[in-house]
């Protein structure tokens, strides 16, 4: 139940792309009509000049705050870092979160019906890249009637969104906020992500992506968010919380059943999200992150922001081994190089990879300090 006086947030969507205006992708095709599901939270100022818009990782959607309803039992996925008073506050910012293109939460994807076929898209859905999941909510943004964001904000695969954002639309972003993110993913990313499409594919119930209205590949896509999980976490946070303790206290059993309370932890988390997540949109989203590279994309770091005009601040955690703090620290060193105002912080914390979802005490402030700066010289300039 949600607790009361609770923010109660109705989910809309955006549909666009009629046979005039289709969204044209990186990959050379052409994609309409688009639904892009969002839900906004505060108020925008009569001058438009104080949306942020959040952009959610791999596995969220664009419930970031509140609830659905009073019966809902959990709350948005930052509802830690959203509302009055807190690190968004929408006392004074009107925040915006949407679905990615792709996804399976309310937006566009390879579970969405194809206007041509009348049945789901399944691998006929054109690869999608994180440049054309900014277009589309560019789309959104322009809908709404926004001319410029105060900023854009996210973590891990959102990070991505937020640097693509400050290159491609330089004078549509006041201020970028990139969080346990990249501007390339390496080697070791680029194969955990194959680990998991793997796992999908390999299931017998997988049919070559067209699985809707039949038997889902739940255990190859629970294998794969098992495996993606491990990514998430640390060394340090995984021996706190589980160490070698076992579910029995008999000992051993001697067989190949879950015994450790590690492996049991895995289960739940992967059988939790087969309930949620679509095994297509999996392969698409880790495939847009496997070709997200601004470097390789623009002649290398320094040229991909030489146009951005944003402020950046970047956090990265020092437990995070996905997207360890070197490669914020390039990010950082090449926006220097181009002159640009970024902040850098490295927060020193246990919990890896998902720091950005849980470490709320020490990065609430700094990007509530941050918002108000940008905030500040936005209105200065009006």
């Amino acid at each position: 139940m949600a607790p009361p006086n609770a923010l109660i947030v109705t989910p809309r969507d955006y549909v666009f792309g009629t046979e005039s205006d289709l969204l044209v992708l990186e990959c050379g095709r052409t994609l309409g009509p688009v639904t892009i599901r969002y839900e906004t939270y505060g108020n925008l100022d009569e001058h438009r000049q104080n949306a942020i818009l959040l952009l959610h990782a791999f596995s969220g959607d664009a419930h970031a705050a509140g609830y659905h309803s009073p019966d809902d039992a959990h709350p948005g996925w930052w509802d830690s870092m959203i509302g009055p008073g807190k690190a968004f506050d929408t006392d004074q910012y009107y925040v915006i979160c949407s679905n990615v293109l792709g996804g399976c939460r309310g937006s566009t994807g390879p579970g969405s019906t194809n206007p041509d076929t009348g049945r789901p898209y399944g691998l006929t859905f054109p690869v999608v890249t994180m440049q054309d999941m900014v277009t589309a909510q560019q789309r959104l943004i322009s809908h709404l009637g926004i001319d410029r964001l105060l900023a854009v904000a996210g973590g891990s695969m959102g990070g991505m969104q937020a640097i693509q954002w400050s290159v491609s639309y330089p004078n549509n972003v006041a201020g970028a906020i990139v969080l346990a993110s990249t501007a390339r993913l390496n080697a070791q990313g680029i194969a955990f992500n194959a680990v998991g499409r793997n796992a999908i594919m390999s299931d017998p119930l997988w049919n070559g992506g067209d699985y809707y209205g039949g038997n889902t590949p739940d255990r190859g896509l629970s294998i794969a968010r098992m495996v993606g999980h491990i990514t998430y976490l640390s060394d340090r946070a995984m021996h706190e919380r589980f160490g070698r303790r076992l579910q029995e206290r008999a000992g051993f059993g001697f067989d190949f059943n879950d015994q450790f309370e590690v492996e049991s932890y895995l289960e739940y988390k992967g059988g939790t999200f087969v309930d949620r997540f679509d095994a297509n949109t999996y392969i698409y989203l880790s495939k847009a992150i496997d070709y997200f590279d601004l470097g390789g994309k623009y002649g290398g770091l320094d040229a991909a922001f030489t146009d951005c005009r944003s402020k950046f601040l970047v956090v990265s955690f020092t437990s995070d081994w996905l997207y360890p703090s070197y490669q914020s620290k390039e990010m950082v060193v090449a926006l220097m190089r181009q002159e640009k105002d970024v902040s850098y912080v490295e927060i020193d914390c246990p919990f890896g990879h998902d720091s950005f979802l849980l470490e709320t005490d020490r990065q609430g402030p700094m990007i509530s300090s941050f918002l108000e700066t940008v905030y500040t010289d936005v209105q200065s300039t009006r």
